[in-house]
């Protein structure tokens, strides 16, 4: 599993690279190309992250779960699923950086416990209860505002690297 990522990870960078720089020729991303791949990696994780999320989502409200036990207990799971693609893929150490991966971890979890689950909460009450949106629609309209959030929690906090 892990060669099989590395290689669909390697292969996306190539093909993107070529569509930007040689194809489209937006030759300024040349100079932050890291940053900008990072960004890209980092929104592929969460188009997953989403799915897998609204993937345990939806069956908890299915069975009669309250949509907002259902909210917490999605998240949890998404938050595994976030941290392990986000520690291998998107914020990876480069040569004398370090990282607790157990720090990491938690941080990942009050990072999206802050942003992700109390914001998306507020938002999902906001939205089922005082505006009578779906229940089943109103978690995604939500991502609109956690997931800049997270992001930027994420690179400057939890995944931060520290110097040997």
């Amino acid at each position: 599993l892990t060669d099989l990522g590395t290689y669909l990870w390697e292969t996306f960078e190539r093909a993107l690279r070529f569509v930007t720089l040689r194809l489209l020729r937006l030759s300024f991303l040349e100079k932050r190309w890291d940053a900008f791949l990072q960004l890209v990696k980092f929104g592929l994780v969460g188009v997953s992250n989403t799915l897998v999320f609204y993937l345990a989502y939806l069956p908890c409200i299915y069975v009669g779960l309250h949509y907002m036990a259902a909210n917490v207990t999605a998240y949890a799971i998404s938050i595994l699923h976030s941290f392990y693609w986000n520690n291998r893929y998107v914020f990876t150490l480069e040569a004398g950086q370090k990282r607790s991966l157990w720090k990491s971890l938690l941080k990942t979890f009050v990072a999206y416990g802050s942003t992700g689950l109390l914001l998306s909460s507020l938002l999902l009450y906001i939205q089922v209860d005082l505006l009578h949106w779906s229940r089943a629609i109103a978690p995604l309209l939500s991502l609109l505002v956690t997931i800049p959030c997270n992001f930027l929690i994420n690179k400057l906090w939890a995944f931060r690297q520290e110097t040997k």
